[in-house]
């Protein structure tokens, strides 16, 4: 088993690689640039995740590329010292791979580095996923009140939708980044 501060077990620390298909990819995930934005929300929209508020709420997203192009992605959107964990998304012909895995475990350690204590995120389809992160499920409106008022919490995930969250002692070592 590793630790929070380890990324998961199956994948290398190194980047890039090619797998057994020839692909080439980094295994590490890394923070997008803004060009990427284009590849991200299609990435979103081909898995029926929300894209309306990309541009306005600005959420940081980690993402692995593969040929140059964004498999797998995830984003942070900060609200104090808690974040909102919003679009993990894979490509299809990826899913069980382990990136998702990945995003997560990128996602978590940049917001240890930026001293956030608790990660919230909404879910239809992926409480199961989460839980094995070690989320758990809360009440939404547990939530901190400025992230109940955001677009997400309003009206882009359906108020059906399973609310998860997450606490994230600080670690110096968490500043760390893969190389």
């Amino acid at each position: 088993m590793t630790s929070d501060l380890e990324p998961p077990a199956r994948h290398s620390r190194t980047a890039p690689r090619s797998d057994r298909e020839g692909r080439d990819h980094l295994l590490c995930p890394l923070s997008a640039c803004a060009e990427e934005l284009g590849g991200i929300r299609a990435l979103l929209e081909s898995a029926g995740l929300p894209t309306r508020d990309l541009e306005s709420a600005r959420p940081e997203f980690a993402v692995v590329r593969e040929n140059g192009q964004v498999v797998a992605a995830g984003a942070l959107q900060r609200f104090g010292s808690s974040a909102l964990v919003r679009s993990v998304v894979v490509a299809e012909d990826r899913r069980g791979s382990g990136l998702g895995r990945m995003i997560v475990w990128r996602l978590e350690r940049l917001a240890r580095a930026a001293q956030i204590t608790e990660l919230i995120l909404l879910t239809q389809i992926a409480s199961g996923f989460f839980t094995r992160q070690g989320y758990r499920a809360i009440k939404r409106t547990s939530a901190p009140e400025d992230m109940q008022a955001s677009e997400v919490f309003r009206s882009l995930c359906a108020s059906s939708a399973t609310c998860l969250v997450k606490s994230l002692p600080y670690s110096a070592k968490s500043e760390a980044c893969c190389v």
